[in-house]
């Protein structure tokens, strides 16, 4: 059958149609081919999420946002996202809003709560919703304490400054200046005197050379010279010492064997006895002469010769 020229340009308005509603639909994330089911969250606030936003299951892309309204005077938000494919999750998963990179795109993903035993998610239904800060949030809440100390730190900083310029009045400042002075012009002399050394060491660095040498030359005759007269000294000492040693032994030897006054006196027991009575009796002497001093002694004052001693009828007297 032949076509009339109308009927062509009718059938191909109609597939340019509908290949433009295709398009478009599948430009905004939706495929007219596939079976989608819609589902639904509510926000109070959707933090940048916008239509076409992807709508991601454990990272995979699995539909898009389809329409993002408000749902009552107080300002809350419904979002319409669709889900293609056949994956099924509980009806107590979660639709959380979350950041895809730095600069702030957002995105949904379902997170299915494998753990649950309640019914299956069907089309028509509303999820849970949440707002996951991501890395950005996680910036933020650790930037804000650390803004804080170091807001802390500097109004210490500038406490101190200010306690330091209180501090140092202007005579301070002065005497601090001074010395800085008098140290740079310490350093320019020291600097000075440094240069002078280093050019007298270099116009006689032969000199000195010739002088550590022969400084090396008597160091070395010297500890030549002290070794031999140590071990001259210590050879004629230890000789003296051994025969001093000698004699000694020699003479302890004489004592032990009874030779000579010490060795008598030490080996004869007659010798003892015989002081030790001679002490006894120069004590005897002793208490008589205490006793009767007329036995012993004579005295007149005119001369008359003393009469015979007559001694006392108590001897004690």
């Amino acid at each position: 059958m032949k076509l009339s020229k109308e009927i062509k340009v009718g059938i191909l308005t109609v597939v340019a149609i509908a290949l433009f509603i295709f398009g478009y639909s599948y430009l905004k994330g939706s495929n007219l081919l596939e079976d989608n089911r819609v589902y639904y969250a509510v926000y109070d606030n959707v933090e940048g999420l916008t239509k076409s936003a992807p709508v991601t299951v454990n990272g995979l892309k699995v539909g898009n946002v389809d329409d993002i309204n408000f749902l009552d005077e107080n300002g809350r938000l419904i979002v319409k996202f669709h889900v293609n494919g056949d994956f099924e999750f509980s009806k107590e998963s979660m639709a959380s809003v979350y950041s895809t990179s730095l600069i702030g795109g957002k995105a949904l993903a379902i997170v299915p709560n494998f753990e649950s035993t309640g019914p299956v998610a069907k089309s028509g239904d509303t999820l849970s919703s949440k707002i996951d800060l991501g890395i950005q949030g996680e910036v933020m809440d650790q930037f804000i304490p650390l803004k804080d100390k170091i807001e802390h730190m500097v109004v210490s900083a500038d406490s101190v400054l200010l306690a330091v310029n209180s501090t140092l009045n202007p005579q301070a400042r002065e005497n601090i200046n001074k010395s800085l002075s008098e140290l740079n012009q310490t350093l320019v002399e020291f600097k000075t005197l440094s240069r002078k050394a280093n050019g007298f060491i270099t116009s006689n660095e032969e000199s000195l050379g010739r002088t550590l040498k022969n400084l090396d030359t008597t160091t070395e005759n010297f500890a030549k010279i002290s070794d031999t007269l140590a071990q001259v000294q210590i050879a004629g000492t230890v000789q003296e010492l051994e025969n001093t040693i000698g004699k000694f032994n020699t003479v302890l030897d004489k004592v032990n064997n009874g030779e000579g006054s010490l060795g008598k006196l030490m080996t004869d027991d007659q010798l003892y006895v015989n002081l030790e009575r001679a002490t006894e009796q120069a004590a005897d002497l002793l208490q008589d002469m205490k006793l009767n001093p007329k036995r012993y002694v004579h005295f007149s004052v005119f001369g008359k010769k003393p009469g015979e001693y007559k001694e006392p009828e108590d001897p004690t007297k």
